[in-house]
């Protein structure tokens, strides 16, 4: 089996997520930015990693997610807001609606850290968005414990 851990990352939180779970991977792997718009049709198994934004999955990812058919998906995120806050519920809920086509046998997330510009940009805004009140306990993540959640949790999944 041949399988695809893609990612859609804007400051490279879920690159980190997607890195360690491309390495824990035992098959013919590859790991690709979404940007390169890979065909899932040329895999067996596709781990789909992206960022959130206002409650939903990035513009990229919307895009590539409805593309998976007939295969097992696993999805993956990082955020600013609490990890088990209502907004991560919402996006995983429409990723997983997206991902219709594809049999989703896992989802994991966790805080990423936010750069102090776009923490700036986005205290500014009025109103300002929900996330940012969490976003302090963001910092320094995703971290070591993050990453062996997210390697302990997908190698308990059968692919």
């Amino acid at each position: 089996m041949k399988v695809l851990v893609v990612y859609s990352t804007k400051t490279k939180n879920t690159l980190k997520l997607a890195e360690a779970l491309y390495d824990t991977i035992r098959y013919r792997k590859e790991l690709k930015s979404i940007t390169d718009k890979p065909d899932p049709e040329d895999y067996g198994f596709i781990a789909v990693g992206f960022w959130i934004k206002d409650g939903k999955p990035d513009s990229a990812t919307m895009e590539f997610l409805p593309q998976i058919r007939d295969k097992e998906v696993f999805l993956f995120a990082t955020h600013a807001s609490a990890k088990n806050s209502d907004s991560v519920h919402d996006a995983m809920k429409v990723a997983k609606e997206l991902a219709c086509n594809a049999r989703t046998i896992g989802t994991f997330s966790c805080q990423g850290e936010i750069p102090a510009e776009m923490m700036e940009k986005a205290a500014a805004q009025s109103p300002q968005p929900p996330w940012l009140a969490d976003a302090p306990s963001a910092k320094g993540h995703p971290d070591k414990k993050d990453i062996r959640e997210l390697v302990d949790f997908f190698n308990k999944l059968t692919i």
